[in-house]
């Protein structure tokens, strides 16, 4: 079978199944398992497929179909240009969060250490690291296996100055850092089942349930942060679309300042941060 015929029965196969991007998924595979860009579709689309790689388009095909993943059978994700090994073990990186990513980076200075919390697959973490000079950082998780993970990434992207610790929070973290930043789960529990299966059947329960009201962590982390930040320090923290005015008054309520919402790429409220007052912790940056 041709390059262009399989694609468009791959592509039916998964608009058959009610995969929501199916003409881009059924592309998106077939170049992984043949090794193609997204010019050989009208280059080269009447290109004999071999047939042990089209056996393995239908193998694929029929488990995404399942809603299993993308990028759990590609077994990749790109993020803030950097390509990071993912799995069912952590949240897969998302566009929305390199806003978080960005917004740090505008005060991220050179030798600054930054504390990761809820990690995952490091994505966040590394990302700073890669994108800086002389910083170091510690990224935090309850799973052993998301911290697999995010050391295997690490060691891809060379990052060595990267140390991810299994911790519920801030429990194993020592130090004092200029940047804590976090996406933590924020759904509430009682949404969960209304998301898509590709996110409530395969994506790690932990990294979504906020518990009752979503800002269970947010609580958590906006306390305990003080503690933990220098004096100026900044803390940022990913949200969800409707979070804004309950994180917001948390962070003014527990002494930050400066406090700020930044809207992702759809308009919708993405990221607050909010600065530590030097003279709360008696030093400064």
């Amino acid at each position: 079978m041709t390059y262009a015929r399989i694609y468009e029965a791959g592509k039916k196969e998964l608009e058959e199944a009610g995969v929501r991007e199916a003409a881009l998924d059924a592309r998106l595979l077939l170049e992984f398992v043949c090794g193609t860009k997204r010019h050989d579709l009208l280059a080269h689309g009447d290109r004999p497929v071999e047939r042990e790689k089209e056996e393995r388009y239908r193998e694929l095909l029929a488990r995404r179909a399942k809603r299993i993943p993308l990028q759990h059978l590609t077994g990749v994700q790109e993020f803030m240009g950097l390509e990071f090994q993912v799995g069912p073990e952590a949240l897969i990186p998302r566009q929305d969060t390199e806003i978080l990513v960005e917004e740090v980076m505008r005060e991220l200075h050179d030798g600054f250490r930054i504390l990761d919390l809820c990690t995952g697959s490091g994505c966040i973490l590394l990302s700073l690291l890669h994108y800086s000079n002389g910083c170091e950082g510690v990224g935090t998780d309850l799973s052993p296996r998301a911290l697999e993970l995010a050391r295997a990434n690490a060691r891809a992207l060379g990052e060595e100055a990267a140390v991810f610790v299994e911790s519920d929070l801030f429990g194993k973290v020592e130090g004092k850092y200029e940047i804590i930043v976090s996406n933590p789960p924020y759904i509430r529990t009682e949404v969960i089942a209304s998301l898509e299966e590709e996110v409530r059947l395969h994506e790690p329960m932990m990294a979504l349930d906020g518990r009752e009201d979503g800002l269970f962590f947010y609580r958590e982390i906006v306390r305990r942060s003080p503690d933990y930040l220098c004096g100026g320090g900044r803390l940022y923290l990913e949200i969800g679309y409707d979070q804004k005015e309950e994180v917001t008054a948390l962070m003014r309520e527990a002494g930050f300042e400066e406090v700020t919402a930044v809207k992702d790429y759809a308009g919708k409220d993405r990221v607050v941060y909010g600065i530590l007052p030097s003279l709360r912790n008696g030093d400064s940056l």
